[in-house]
């Protein structure tokens, strides 16, 4: 049922003229708007004062008649001028000006209903959209803060690795300069490549590593730092790339410490090495491969 209806059941109601059926339309419309009651509440008031203001009606002259001789008891006289005068007789002026009045009111109380219902759907609207700009601004604020957060998380975070990354080139800086003095005790420096090995590992971007080489001796050192744990299954393998081979030369094979990720190896490669172009760490099965398999975790120049 529309608003429309609900207004035209109202007026009907302030006025009384509701149908047995319209009745029991506007009693179910009650139950589910209770407003209308006050509306119609409101319309029958202003009906009420809108017939005072009608003009005073004369009765008919022969009404004083027939009343007397109903009371005499002369019914069959007194009934058949008045079933002829209501037939015949029009009704008089003033009756018509109250049904005009009471066709105005009508009219003006479903005018006024309708703006009631016009300006309830207005205000409804308003609050809907109201609490939906305060729904998005409370998700922009939780949004907002989570942001936040995770930007500070990150930077801690970043903070943190910075950190360790910096103790880790001092810690290896100090024991390359022990072992730079070891070989200045042995010979001359000169001899020796020494080059560093960074991480090629996304989820290990602090491991490093030390290679010193002796051509002469062909010998090395291999000192690593930060490197994940590995299964049991698996090793690391170092490899000399020397020019004069097609591929790296085997420089064994080792692990690391699971806690701390550092490890060391001492290594004598399985060929003659000239020159050394680089020193790289692949991850290969336990025992080590003849040939580069796995992936490359360190590389360096």
């Amino acid at each position: 049922m529309n608003a429309e209806r609900h207004e035209d059941l109202a007026a009907l109601a302030a006025l009384d003229l509701l149908t047995p059926a319209e009745q029991a339309e506007f009693t179910a419309a009650l139950a589910e708007h209770p407003e209308l009651a006050a509306i119609a509440a409101s319309l029958r008031s202003t009906a009420a004062e809108l017939a005072h203001t009608a003009p005073a009606a004369e009765p008919p002259a022969d009404l004083k008649i027939r009343l007397l001789k109903t009371i005499a008891g002369d019914a069959s006289a007194a009934r058949a001028p008045i079933v002829t005068a209501s037939r015949s007789t029009i009704l008089p002026f003033p009756t018509w000006i109250g049904f005009a009045t009471a066709a105005c009111f009508a009219c003006l109380a479903a005018y006024f209903a309708q703006a009631y219902f016009n300006q309830s759907a207005l205000n409804s609207a308003f609050r809907d959209q109201q609490n939906l700009a305060d729904l998005s601004l409370r998700s922009t604020k939780n949004q907002l803060a989570a942001e936040r957060l995770i930007a500070q998380r990150e930077l801690a975070d970043a903070a943190k690795r910075a950190g360790d990354t910096a103790a880790l080139i001092t810690t290896l800086e100090s024991r390359l300069a022990e072992t730079k003095q070891q070989l200045f005790a042995q010979g001359t420096l000169a001899d020796y490549k020494i080059a560093t090995l960074a991480s090629l590992l996304g989820n290990s971007p602090q491991a490093v590593a030390v290679a010193i080489w002796n051509p002469a001796s062909q010998e090395g050192v291999l000192t690593v730092q930060k490197l994940p744990a590995l299964a049991a299954d698996k090793d690391y393998q170092l490899w000399v790339i020397d020019p004069q081979y097609s591929i790296p030369v085997d420089g064994g094979v080792f692990k690391v410490d699971p806690t701390t990720g550092e490890g060391r190896l001492v290594f004598h490669p399985n060929r003659p090495v000239q020159t050394v172009a680089k020193f790289a760490v692949s991850l290969e099965r336990k025992g080590g491969v003849p040939k580069a398999e796995g992936p490359m975790v360190l590389i360096g120049p």
